[in-house]
This record gives C-alpha cells, sequence and structure tokens, in this order.
C-alpha cells in the first residue's frame, strides 16, 4: 500500500516540504515574521548551514536584515518538544557560528524571544517580538 506524505508549500524555499510537526511550527513562524512583523520571505533562510567548533550544524531559520546581514536567529521544536536548557544551549552553540543580536525558540505554543545587550555581553528575554524595521536595526 502507498503511504501519501503530505507536504506543505514553503513559501522561502519556494518548493514543497514534508509536513512534520517541526515544519508546521517553522511555518507559522515564518507566516507571523512575514505577515505581522513586516520580515521579507526573500529575506528568510531555512535549514542556513553554519559551522562552530570544526563541527556543520543548520539553523532552523534565519532572517536578514536589508544589508544581508544575520539579524534573527530561529530554533523550532515540534509542539511535544519541551523547550528546555539543551535548546537554549543548542542555540546559542548554533550562534557562536553567526552571531546576531535576537534569537528565538519556540515550539508553537511556547515561544522565547531574546535580544544580546552589548554592554552586558548576554541575552534578555523580552515579552514581545519588535516588528522587523526594528530587529533589523543594528
Amino acid at each position: 500500500m502507498l503511504k501519501m506524505r503530505v507536504t506543505v508549500f514553503d513559501p522561502v524555499r519556494k518548493k514543497s516540504v514534508a509536513l512534520t510537526p517541526e515544519e508546521s511550527v517553522r511555518q507559522q513562524l515564518i507566516e507571523m515574521l512575514n505577515k505581522t512583523l513586516g520580515a521579507p520571505l526573500h529575506l528568510m533562510s531555512c535549514e542556513y548551514s553554519l559551522e562552530t567548533g570544526g563541527k556543520k550544524y543548520r539553523g532552523d531559520l534565519v532572517v536578514f536584515s536589508r544589508e544581508a546581514k544575520p539579524v534573527l536567529l530561529a530554533e523550532c521544536k515540534a509542539p511535544t518538544v519541551k523547550i528546555s536548557r539543551t535548546t537554549f544551549e543548542q542555540i546559542l552553540k548554533y550562534n557562536m557560528a553567526l552571531g546576531v543580536k535576537h534569537i528565538l525558540l519556540t515550539n508553537g505554543p511556547d515561544t522565547y524571544f531574546a535580544t544580546l545587550n552589548p554592554q552586558t555581553k548576554s541575552y534578555e528575554y523580552k515579552s514581545e517580538i519588535p516588528p522587523y524595521d526594528e530587529l533589523s536595526k543594528e
């Protein structure tokens, strides 16, 4: 018996991709960043290749400024996956390669957004994600 693969069109990659629980969360995030916060689809990248400590990784979603500088790194998990200390450590490790100012972790129901404070060199968690034009400021 043939098993049908459920897919969704990804407007960032401009192709259909397998609709996994994690992908569903990523697509919801892309739509919110684009439609609500004004982030242009052409300035987003899914499964962005990174390298740190001689190891290769993939960032779930990276948003770039209009000057093509990465400004937001997002890590998406399936709704059943709890956002834990391990998840935070994962995104911070990835960010060692990118050096973005903003990080975002989400599993759908729970979303954490933080901005790097240049004075303290630590991330400060915010209750709201600012619009793209504010996100992409230096």
